[in-house]
């Protein structure tokens, strides 16, 4: 979904971030809000005013979305939901979840909190104007306080829209899910809905793009298309999850492990075990013990004129929670350790011991097998 994203700050424990494409969108508000929209509303201002205004507007809807998603963070967290970080993208912004809702209440809360953050916004804003406008009644800000306003209320009523992955899809879907027990046919439902959402937005884009409204026209065949993309990608997660939930990492792991003594050097390794095997993971031993494991990210992180003369036992990781799991470890918890760290493998461990390897494509593998003899799809 995202290119590269910075982090900016952190709040009530969540990781703020700001994806680059978001960058692109502020720039583009802010002319807009600068060229256009303030000098329609408050005309005979000097042209630096103006383009105060349009900062000062982006920026409001720059923490309007970020509380939104706090919205849900919070509540997220009140149901025993983990959240990743908040990110602001392109389209908006996302709090990216490293474990789903286990019941339909949980979803309908967390999904629910967003739009009515913005509402309470729009509240705010709009009783800030009239506060502002008592005091001030000609102040150029009060502009500014009825955009956000306005942008708020939009943010909330578009967001509730029942279409999957907007918030009103995860409403609709909590609502069916708790009626029909049956969280496959709420998803597919939701996300049927999110699909043709999106074909919408796509149709409305080239009617746009074609009566002559080049920019709005593409603006909207962008979000149809992002729209579709999300909501088919939402089913396979649930499907995914449906599947490997309940099976342990030890039914999947490899117990023939190729292992790397700590004093081969980082040129030999790379030559002889990352060239030939292709993984990006191995457990290092010496004499039946495990040390930890050796990455190729460790690897990169050493120039390769140093490589003859560092040895793997030198950067070699300990093994901890991000890069070793139990062998009874839920195969969907080890997926999702998986897509939080990065990582294609993973040690399983017991007492100190190495009992195998559980890797990515093992996992999808058992999964195609399962709802290929299940007649299931994705």
């Amino acid at each position: 979904m995202f290119t590269r994203s910075i982090t900016i700050f952190r709040l009530l424990g969540f990781e703020i971030k700001v994806d680059f494409t978001w960058i692109i969108i502020a720039v583009l508000i802010t002319w807009q809000l600068a060229t256009s929209y303030f000098p329609m509303h408050e005309p005979g201002l000097r042209p630096y005013v103006y383009w105060a205004l349009g900062i000062e507007g982006a920026l409001g809807i720059f923490l309007s979305i970020i509380v939104h998603e706090l919205g849900h963070a919070v509540v997220a967290r009140r149901y025993g939901i983990r959240i990743k970080d908040i990110t602001l993208f392109i389209f908006g912004g996302v709090a990216s979840m490293e474990d789903e809702p286990k019941r339909p209440r949980d979803e309908f809360y967390m999904a629910i909190a967003g739009p009515v953050t913005s509402g309470v916004i729009a509240v705010a804003m709009l009783g800030l104007e009239a506060i502002v406008g008592a005091i001030a009644p000609a102040a150029p800000m009060l502009t500014v306080l009825a955009y956000l306003a306005w942008m708020n209320a939009m943010l909330a009523a578009f967001n509730m829209i029942p279409a999957f992955p907007l918030d009103g899809g995860r409403v609709l879907r909590a609502i069916l899910w708790d009626w029909r027990k049956d969280l496959r046919l709420a998803t597919r439902i939701s996300a049927g809905l999110g699909s043709a959402f999106g074909l919408g937005l796509i149709f409305l884009g080239v009617f746009a793009f074609m009566s002559g409204n080049t920019f709005a026209g593409l603006w909207w065949f962008m979000i149809g298309m992002f729209v579709r993309s999300a909501s088919a990608m939402s089913y396979k997660q649930m499907m995914l999850r449906r599947a490997l939930e309940g099976e342990p990492v030890s039914r999947f792991m490899k117990t023939e492990v190729i292992s790397v003594q700590p004093n081969v050097t980082l040129r030999e390794f790379v030559e002889r075990y990352v060239y030939e095997h292709h993984h990006k993971l191995y457990p290092v031993m010496i004499a039946g013990r495990l040390l930890g494991c050796v990455t190729t990210r460790g690897v990169k992180a050493v120039p390769p004129e140093q490589w003859g003369e560092t040895s793997v036992g030198e950067i070699a990781e300990a093994c901890t929670p991000e890069n070793s799991v139990p062998p009874q470890t839920d195969a969907m918890q080890a997926l999702s350790l998986m897509n939080r760290t990065g990582r294609g493998r993973l040690l399983v461990v017991e007492s100190g011991e190495l009992l195998g390897i559980v890797a990515l494509k093992d996992l999808m593998a058992f999964l195609g097998l399962k709802l290929d003899l299940e007649g299931k799809s994705l």
